[in-house]
Order: structure tokens, then sequence, then C-alpha cells
């Protein structure tokens, strides 16, 4: 890294503000440039100082994060780790930012002594969204303007398929991308997204009312079923299981893989196992390898992959770690990949 990420942070807890400058500015490769205790301060000190990458509290007072976020994404648009509460307020607005444009969500600490534990994996997401490609994020209303792809007979007759996705850094938006145009009748799909406990609910109910397939937050032997999404719970692993021609899921604790609770991995190499050549993976934006080694299980079982390309992703480093492993049949656009998908599961 030829020279350190200048981070702002931007909360009304003085002493979040203490504690982040603290711990952060000890992560090799970060400075704390400055801190904010609302937007109107924020604003002046993004203009002076320029950050990099600007860390969100989202329920503030004089301007609410969201607020603050519409008007930075269409006039500044930088990098912005939001960081919410765990609430459910919270959550919900949570996903509500990374539809205008935040990268990541971290969870804030319930107590202020415990500030400091999560430093380091907010250095992480920092360097994450370092330098990532700002895409104008389309609406929720979106969808009216690209309907989902229409149902068809070919596509119900496609038993015992199954759909599995992976993502990380500006995946929540890739994966509505491309929920959104699945019509009702597709094959179960098995989703990991990296995403920290209490936020996959509201990811998912987000995602259950824009997209025509039904989609929930994964519980232990869910079974996966035509027209329906699991969304691995954040902290836990999914597994995909099968018992004869049924497909379920299992959600349970374990190691991390790849500094991550969900893993795309730990899904990819069980689809490979039970799935096979019954399955096409995707892999979308995200850093780091997570998911490639996994995909290339599948691509040997029989199964077809599609990578998102570099043009269309906010960070190029999932996609690109499975494309040089050549564990990927197809790179598309974003805005392709799921009616590239319905192509190929009416050829299998």
């Amino acid at each position: 890294m030829s020279r350190d990420i200048k981070v702002l942070v931007v909360d009304d807890s003085a002493v979040v503000r203490k504690v982040f400058s603290e711990q952060l500015s000890r992560q090799e490769g970060i400075q704390v440039i400055g801190t904010a205790p609302d937007p109107y301060v924020a604003r002046d000190k993004i203009v002076s100082l320029k950050p990099d990458v600007i860390t969100l509290d989202i329920e503030m007072p004089r301007m609410d994060g969201i607020t603050f976020l519409r008007k930075l994404m269409k006039y500044y648009p930088l990098p912005v780790i939001i960081v919410s509460s765990l609430t459910t307020k919270g959550s919900k607005l949570a996903m509500e930012a990374l539809s205008l444009g935040a990268l990541e969500v971290i969870s804030k600490p319930s107590a202020a002594y415990s500030v400091g534990d999560m430093s380091v994996q907010l250095a992480e997401k920092i360097r994450a969204v370092y330098g990532a490609k700002m895409i104008q994020p389309t609406s929720d209303t979106a969808k009216m303007r690209t309907p989902a792809l229409a149902a068809s007979k070919a596509l119900a007759e496609t038993t015992n398929k199954l759909i599995a996705i992976g993502a990380s850094t500006g995946g929540t938006e890739a994966i509505k991308n491309v929920l959104t145009r699945m019509p009702v009748n597709a094959p179960g799909i098995v989703v990991v997204q990296h995403m920290p406990a209490q936020f996959t609910a509201s990811f998912a109910q987000r995602l259950n009312e824009l997209c025509q397939m039904r989609v929930k937050e994964a519980q232990n032997g869910d079974t996966v079923t035509n027209g329906e999404v699991l969304i691995a719970p954040g902290n836990y692993h999914m597994l995909l299981k099968r018992s004869g021609a049924r497909y379920y899921v299992e959600v349970k604790k374990g190691p991390l893989v790849h500094y991550q609770r969900p893993a795309v991995d730990v899904l990819f190499k069980t689809v490979a196992r039970y799935a096979g050549a019954n399955a096409i993976g995707i892999i979308l934006t995200g850093m780091g390898k997570d998911g490639a080694a996994g995909m290339l299980d599948m691509k040997n079982a029989g199964a077809v992959n599609i990578a998102q390309d570099e043009r269309s992703s906010v960070v190029f480093g999932m996609p690109k770690e499975a494309i040089n492993m050549g564990a990927v049949d197809h790179v598309q656009d974003i805005h392709r990949i799921a009616e590239k998908t319905v192509a190929l599961l009416q050829t299998m």
C-alpha cells in the first residue's frame, strides 16, 4: 500500500469517536484524519480533509445518516462503511443505507468498552472498500423498469436444479440485481452474503418485498424449493445437504473460513458434493478469494459457473480469483447474469 488510507469517523458518540480513532490508528496502513459528531461537521471535514473512506453512524441528531448518505452519494461519492446498532430499526436503516450506495455494514457494540474489540474487523472492511468502484446504485423501483424474466414451462420442468450465489463487498445490490430479475418459478437459490449477524434477516425481508421469488433468512433444515431463496444468516455457515431427491440446508457455527462466517466456500463445496451437475454457481463482487476454491469444486463436479465481470463489480477480488483458478464458464455484466442463468437452466 503506497500510503495510509485516510479515514473520517462520523458518530454522535464522543466515546466511539475517541476509541475508533485510537484503535484504527494502530492498524497498519490506516490513518484517522478526523472525526465528526454529526453530518454538518462531517460535510466540512470531507471538503477540507478529503478522506478515502468514511465510517458513518446512521442514527444521529441534527441530520440522520440516511439523509446525509443520500446527499453524499449524489454530490461527493465516497466509500462508506455503516456502523449500525443491532436494533430492528438499526438493521432496517442499514439495509436502506446499502441500497443508497454504502458498501459495508458493521454492528455497533452494545457497550462502549467493547468498541475496541471490533477495530480489527473494521480495519479489514476499510481495506476492502478503499479504492472500490463507486457504482451509482439503482433504487428499489428499478424492478419496475426492468421486470423479472417471464416464467416458462421449460424452466418449471428443471427439477432437482439449484442456484448457489456468493458475494461480499458491494454484494447486497448485486444480489438484488440478480434476484429481482429471476422468474417466480426459478429453481431454489441459496445465497451467502458476507454480513454480520442481525442484519441478514432485514436483508432477506427487503429482497422478499422486491422479488417474485420468496426470500427468507435460512433456518436449519429448510428445504431448497423452486421459487424460494434462502439467505445464510449472519455468523452462521450454511451447507447444502441432500436426502433422496430433496435438498435442504444445514445452518451451524464453525471456524471462520477466509475470516468469514458465513463463508461462500463452505456453501459451494457442499453444493459440489450434493448437487454436482444439477447446480449453477454465481460469484459476485467482493474482496478476497472466498468462493474460488468451492467454485472450482463445483465445476469439477459438473456444475456451470458464472462470474460478475470487472466493469460492473464494486470490488473484482472474488470473481477474479475464481476466473484465474479456472472455475468460471461465463463472465457477465451484473445486468445479464439472471438472463444467462435462466438460459443455462433451460439447457440442463
